[in-house]
């Protein structure tokens, strides 16, 4: 397994949690299903999913922290379900690199339909957080 398509099946999880206000497990079930992860594997995704829904308000405070005359609930359903994925790597998960959860955010949100200035606009908050990040460990 990629973490790429974990983070993307991840992704999708978070999508239908946030818009269809699916269950959490529902919402891993409909996304595992036919993969045919290891175990090991599976559990990077639902790490990333239940640790992501369990900081959702912190994550959400911390990108509503960085928008400029903008509100957290007009950013794309995409775009905000991105960054809540993104920001749960950098801030909860110090084994992964800042650089490799921003490149995968701004892959999936290429994939899922970003429009450019939404990839940077994620871009933009992502790195700015992780400096933010990075100056704390120091």
């Amino acid at each position: 397994m990629s973490r790429r398509l974990a983070r993307d099946v991840a992704f999708r999880a978070l999508f239908q949690i946030d818009i269809g206000k699916c269950r959490v497990e529902l919402a891993l079930r409909h996304t595992l299903e036919g993969f045919g992860f290891k175990n090991e594997e599976e559990q990077f995704i639902r790490d990333l999913v239940t640790g992501t829904i369990e900081n959702r308000h912190t994550l959400d405070n911390l990108i509503s922290k960085h928008l400029v005359k903008w509100e957290l609930n007009r950013i794309s359903a995409v775009d905000r379900n991105l960054l809540r994925l993104a920001l749960y790597e950098i801030i909860y998960k110090p084994d992964i690199p800042h650089a490799v959860s921003i490149n995968e955010a701004l892959e999936l949100a290429k994939k899922y339909g970003s429009s450019g200035e939404a990839v940077g606009f994620i871009n933009s908050i992502l790195d700015r957080v992780a400096g933010e990040a990075l100056e704390r460990e120091s």
